[in-house]
């Protein structure tokens, strides 16, 4: 009777329809902000190429086993971050919800970011920032000298805003299979074509190469300092998405006869490969800028906002691509 009881409880909460469906929406949680314009600009600080020996430390020693961690507490526990907890040991459930917590503010970060980005994708059509893209950002488009968390209404950023919550409360009302899922399956290998096509195009900017070279030139000296290592695992920790809940959650979603250790492995080392074509992709186009400027590559680099909203436009506007015109900014692709 117990059985079937829990049998029918996890059919009421559906699952995921097969396990390449769940690495990928696991690869969807992991891919983000910290791979693209976190990661890159962190290995620069950090030593170069050397930074990939303790980012690998981390990854082998750290970032896996927790992520491990999460799946186990998830596929066990058959629920999410709180509930896993409670059912391990009651007075655990406290962590669970401070990692519900963390994934709110997270939520409310990434969502207004995501909404920047859609304001984007149409003022990238006739390249609306003009000639001063740092300007345009922060002083038209966000009407603000800094990002920051307060109530005032951006019109430009309130209605793509709001786009993105919708869009958000569709896809988990049609739940884990048909909401989650499904929409994984189509954008994550979507995601994946379009970046390695700009990254392959960016190689091919003038200057990559000094930008390449500026990120994976190695300074070995580095590894005796603890604050790189310290970059490292705190980079593993925020790309990977493990101690927030999500990955908790998602393996509660799996078969139980799943095989967990197979698909962390393909998630933690797909996440990773990742941030290294990122790195390869963001430092060829800031090559490219810092030769088109005549200044050193590390004038020209940044990280976060700073790298995607403002260095990115400045790429497109400087790169040699064909307007919408038919005129082109330097020269036909």
């Amino acid at each position: 009777m117990a059985t079937s009881s829990s049998a029918a409880t996890e059919q009421a909460r559906g699952s995921f329809n097969s396990r390449r469906v769940f690495i990928l929406a696991a690869i969807g949680s992991a891919v983000g902000l910290g791979n693209i314009w976190r990661f890159p600009y962190v290995a620069y600080e950090n030593g170069g190429g050397a930074f990939i020996v303790p980012y690998l430390v981390a990854l082998l020693t750290a970032g896996i086993p927790f992520l491990f961690l999460d799946y186990a507490l998830g596929h066990r526990g058959r629920g999410g971050a709180p509930l896993s907890f409670a059912r391990l040991r009651r007075r655990t459930e406290a962590l669970g919800w401070w990692m519900v917590g963390v994934c709110f503010v997270i939520g409310v970060y990434y969502a207004a970011v995501v909404a920047w980005a859609v304001r984007y994708t149409g003022f990238s059509f006739d390249q609306a920032w003009g000639d001063d893209p740092n300007g345009f950002f922060f002083n038209s488009f966000l009407q603000s000298s800094e990002p920051s968390v307060n109530f005032d209404i951006v019109p430009g950023v309130a209605m793509p805003l709001l786009i993105v919550w919708v869009a958000v409360l569709i896809i988990m009302a049609m739940g884990v299979s048909k909401g989650v899922g499904a929409t994984s399956m189509v954008f994550i290998p979507l995601l994946m074509l379009t970046f390695s096509i700009l990254v392959v195009r960016s190689l091919f900017l003038p200057g990559a190469a000094v930008g390449l070279d500026a990120l994976f030139a190695p300074d070995w000296s580095t590894l005796a300092d603890g604050g790189v290592w310290a970059a490292a695992f705190g980079q593993i920790f925020f790309s990977l998405s493990v101690g927030f809940g999500v990955m908790i959650t998602y393996a509660s979603y799996v078969g139980r006869k799943t095989d967990m250790t197979s698909s962390g492995l393909v998630v933690g080392f797909s996440n990773s490969s990742f941030e290294l074509l990122a790195g390869i992709g963001v430092f060829s186009a800031l090559g490219f800028i810092a030769q088109a400027q005549g200044v050193a590559v590390g004038e020209v680099a940044s990280g976060g906002i700073g790298l995607a909203f403002v260095a990115f436009p400045a790429i497109i506007s400087e790169a040699p691509v064909v307007h919408l015109s038919g005129s082109s900014s330097l020269a036909a692709w």
